[in-house]
């Protein structure tokens, strides 16, 4: 990618308002926008006027999740809805935009944020739900009820004195390495977001790593691994278990193929994603690819018989160097900064289940695991893990580890390995796969076991902050909010030699 150099600010003197937000799957979302008196100024504290000591809080927009209350939307309908919650997450930007520019008149007026942001971003929302609603309609299906109430977001605000918010704790971790552990504290401080104004360089200071965004994410966002106690556990074999693997191999997206898009989520939208992606697998993979498109396409994967897509959000060093997308759409223009990072490795292995026999997969099934707006929708879809290489006992799902010199930073996905037995993607995207019970590895019921696809993704990036992935621009590049996405574009007959290959307990390529 092309450098940009950027600029430090010379001192916290003149540092003024810094700006960040959170934003929710599906038009729910938490603006925040960190605001600082410039040391020039009086202390509005000490004066006691209390729109300048709102000044000095971190205010918040809060907007109901609308995606996660549709579960039942016709298929006929399934395109339009997903447009309507997309054009929900950029209203939700535009209006974080606004109040990260009119920090001034918020200052001055306590009712401004109310009159001039909230209440215009109401009725957006509102017109957007009733076109949900009669979209759902007219497809057959039947419109959900109390919608309307998710159409008003609300202001709040957050102390001043850096201390993370109350309920914050340690870092935590899956419980079983990666498939849904009690990892969603979302980050000690995860409401400060960028509120330690010099935190971003600081943290990148103390690891080498150099100047982290103005949104985030923040040195308390990292962790030595070393202070991590071991914490990887996985269900035992049962008798009838499926103990074979498939490993793919599809590069480490040497060819350099990113976009902004999520065809699963907001297919036909191009930047639906505000953030970049990196794809191997599958060439054809944008915002506007059908089912033929991908089954048309080319593949980086050896066996050519495997054109499924895999993607993930991108990692960039956060080192004052700007790739050449710093005014592109997903890059600079949704906050996410630094020089992309291409993976040292990427390891792409369906396994089976501790529990029985698998099936093989649909052809175009969907699957996405981890939830990209964890940051403000809490911790129940988190689902990455953050890691050393050395150190895969010690997994973190809301914090970056800071590896050891001669030690590498590890993403890891477990994707959910049970499926209904019937549709290749539901409404929300999620409930017609599902996670093996982490203690048998049994499915729920109705639900039977698929190969389950783990990814591992390596970089080779300097001891310490000064890293990130990208994100939704107002959820801060927490780690908490890392993803995967797949398509499984196989070909049947290779897909089933995959199952059969696990069934039989064998290590295939």
């Amino acid at each position: 990618m092309g450098r940009t150099s950027r600029k430090r600010r010379s001192s916290l003197a003149t540092r003024m308002t810094v700006a960040s937000a959170a934003l929710l799957l599906g038009g729910g979302g938490l603006v925040a926008v960190n605001v600082y008196a410039s040391a020039h100024e009086e202390n509005p504290a000490q004066r006691g006027d209390g729109a300048q000591q709102q000044q000095q809080q971190v205010a918040t927009i809060d907007c109901p999740d609308v995606g996660n209350g549709l579960s039942d939307v016709p298929d006929a309908a399934r395109s339009e809805v997903d447009g309507e919650l997309a054009t929900m997450d950029s209203q939700i930007t535009e209006s974080y935009q606004r109040l990260a520019a009119s920090r001034d008149a918020a200052a001055r007026d306590p009712d401004f944020v109310q009159n001039s942001i909230l209440q215009p971003l109401k009725e957006r929302r509102s017109t957007l739900i009733d076109r949900i609603g009669l979209e759902i309609s007219r497809a057959g299906g039947t419109a959900p009820q109390g919608m309307k109430d998710l159409a008003a977001c609300t202001a709040r605000s957050a102390g001043t004195d850096g201390s993370p918010p109350a309920g914050s704790a340690a870092p935590s971790a899956p419980a079983d390495g990666g498939q849904q552990g009690d990892g969603g504290q979302q980050g000690d401080g995860g409401q400060q977001g960028g509120q330690q104004g010099g935190s971003g360089q600081q943290g990148g200071q103390q690891g080498g790593g150099g100047q982290q965004n103005g949104n985030g994410p923040d040195a308390s966002d990292f962790v030595d691994i070393n202070s991590v106690q071991p914490n990887v556990r996985t269900p035992r074999n049962q008798r009838a278990a499926s103990r074979g693997t498939f490993t793919t191999q599809c590069g480490r997206n040497e060819n350099g193929k990113f976009n902004p898009d999520n065809v699963i989520v907001a297919p036909g939208v191009s930047n639906g994603a505000h953030h970049m992606h990196d794809y191997v697998g599958n060439q054809a993979n944008d915002a506007f690819a059908s089912d033929d498109d991908l089954a048309n396409g080319d593949t980086s994967c050896r066996n050519q018989g495997d054109k499924s897509t895999y993607y993930w959000p991108v990692l960039r060093l956060q080192n004052g160097k700007d790739g050449n997308d710093a005014q592109a759409d997903g890059g600079g223009k949704d906050q996410n900064v630094g020089e992309i990072q291409t993976p040292a490795s990427v390891t792409l292995k369906f396994v089976g289940n501790p529990a029985g026999k698998v099936v093989a997969m649909p052809r175009f099934l969907r699957i996405i695991t981890g939830d990209a707006k964890a940051f403000t929708n809490g911790d129940a879809n988190a689902n990455a893990s953050w890691s050393c290489t050395g150190f895969e006992d010690r997994q973190l799902k809301d914090k970056y580890p800071i590896c050891p010199e001669g030690s590498k930073v590890v993403r890891s996905f477990k994707f959910q390995s049970c499926w209904d037995g019937r549709n290749t993607d539901s409404a929300n995207h999620r409930t017609h796969v599902a996670f093996a019970d982490p203690g048998t590895g049994a499915c729920p019921q109705g639900f039977q076991a698929i190969p389950q696809l783990q990814q591992r993704i390596v970089y080779d990036v300097p001891p310490g902050p000064g890293f990130a992935v990208d994100s939704f621009p107002e959820q801060l590049h927490k780690p908490v909010t890392d993803h995967g996405d797949f398509i499984n574009v196989f070909d049947d007959g290779l897909m089933k030699r995959v199952a059969s290959c696990i069934n039989r307990g064998q290590r295939c390529t």
